[in-house]
Formats: C-alpha cells, sequence, structure tokens
C-alpha cells in the first residue's frame, strides 16, 4: 500500500508539470515570439509585400498564440469600476482601439448591434488606449452593453497591459478567448470598406465580419462543454 501511494503521488506530480507546461501565458508567448515575428514583418513591409506580412501574422497568432491562457489582467472602466477578466464567466470578444484614431465607417455600429444581439451569451469589451478624458468622451459612441475600458502606459498597473497588447499586435485589433480566458483567435482590424461606401453599406460590412468571429467563438466554446 505504501509503494502504491508513492507510486500515485509521483504521477500526480508528472501529470501537474504536464498541465503547466500546457498552459502558456498569452504574455510569455507574445515575449518569446514577437521579436522574430516582428524583424521579418518590416521586412515584409518595407519591401511593400503585404500579402506575407498577413501570412507572418496569420502563423505568429495560430501557432503560437492561439491555446495560450491570456492574462487575468484587471482593467479600468470608464465608469469607475475595475474589471478583472478571470471575473467574467462567459467567452470574451475583446477589440482594442486608441482615442486619437477614429474607427472606420460602420464599426461602431455593427458592435453595438451584435452586443445587442450577443450579449446573453458573450462580454464585448473594447479597451481604448489613451488617458480616461479622452476615453469617456470616445465612450459615448458605445452600447451600454458594451463594457468600455482603457489603458495608458502612464498609469499605475497599466504598463503589462499595454506592453504584451497595443506595443505588439497593434490596433485595432479583436482578441477572442473562450470562458477560461483561453486564446481561441486573433485578428487585426474589420472590414475593408472603401472611402465612398455608403454608411448603411459599410455597417452591414463590419457586422458580417464582426459576426464571423463571433460564431466562431461561440463555436469553440460549444465544443468545449462536450
Amino acid at each position: 500500500m505504501k509503494y502504491l501511494l508513492v507510486i500515485l503521488c509521483f504521477f500526480g506530480q508528472i501529470l501537474t508539470l504536464f498541465a503547466q507546461e500546457d498552459e502558456r501565458l498569452f504574455s510569455d508567448a507574445i515575449r518569446n515570439n514577437f521579436s522574430k515575428f516582428k524583424q521579418q514583418s518590416n521586412k515584409a513591409f518595407k519591401s511593400g509585400d503585404f500579402e506575407r506580412g498577413q501570412f507572418l501574422f496569420d502563423s505568429l497568432v495560430q501557432n503560437q498564440l492561439v491555446g495560450s491562457k491570456f492574462n487575468d489582467f484587471t482593467l479600468k472602466r470608464v465608469s469607475e469600476r475595475k474589471l478583472k477578466m478571470s471575473k467574467v464567466k462567459k467567452p470574451i470578444f475583446l477589440i482594442t482601439y486608441a482615442a486619437w484614431c477614429v474607427p472606420g465607417k460602420g464599426e461602431i455600429g455593427a458592435l453595438n448591434k451584435l452586443a445587442k444581439e450577443y450579449s446573453k451569451d458573450i462580454e464585448f469589451i473594447v479597451i481604448v488606449w489613451g488617458r480616461k478624458k479622452e476615453v469617456k468622451k470616445f465612450s459615448k459612441k458605445f452600447s451600454g452593453k458594451i463594457e468600455i475600458c482603457y489603458a495608458h502606459k502612464n498609469y499605475k498597473n497599466d504598463n503589462k497591459i499595454v506592453e504584451n497588447m497595443k506595443e505588439t499586435l497593434g490596433f485595432p485589433t479583436c482578441y477572442m478567448l473562450d470562458s477560461n480566458l483561453q486564446v481561441v483567435d486573433i485578428k487585426r482590424g474589420a472590414a475593408s470598406v472603401p472611402f465612398k461606401t455608403p454608411n448603411k453599406k459599410a455597417l452591414e460590412m463590419n457586422y458580417s465580419v464582426f459576426k464571423e468571429r463571433i460564431v466562431q467563438l461561440n463555436a469553440k466554446e460549444m465544443l468545449a462543454t462536450f
């Protein structure tokens, strides 16, 4: 009996080690892989090879970031309360913007429409890079069903958020996270809307792009429950 307990304890420790190795943090995955991606990406864009640049980004996401555990950041809401990401018990659709950069035509309208339709099952979060005063003004464009948060490198405790998200993958960037904060996918930008596109059509185009991502997030969450 004594030897059996020792063996069980040994295998328990091995399984724990494997579990720890498998749970890669998003920030670790970024730190270990971003430098190489940046060098190759800069080279591609300097030569005008935008297709190669997009391929490199997609490869980084699919091969290194998908499946990693997103950091349990504590976000500052414009409503004064803070939002700890692990407290959200449903999938998260998170998109980043900047207070000084106007979103593309139809993007905010599409997000507001989707939040109205899916907020029961999905948490919609917007992180705006900027100071609170700027972001508060920016936030008025969004639906009350979307959590509007902000981060700035000069604000206490925001350095890691800015460093791991804004200063690596840029903005606007969309992060799809399951209910356990595991990265399902990451996409840059929204719909490619020509300048003269009517507002209604622009909204429809962005709605279609964002909804496709939400469907992907929902499908992953459903698979995880089986």
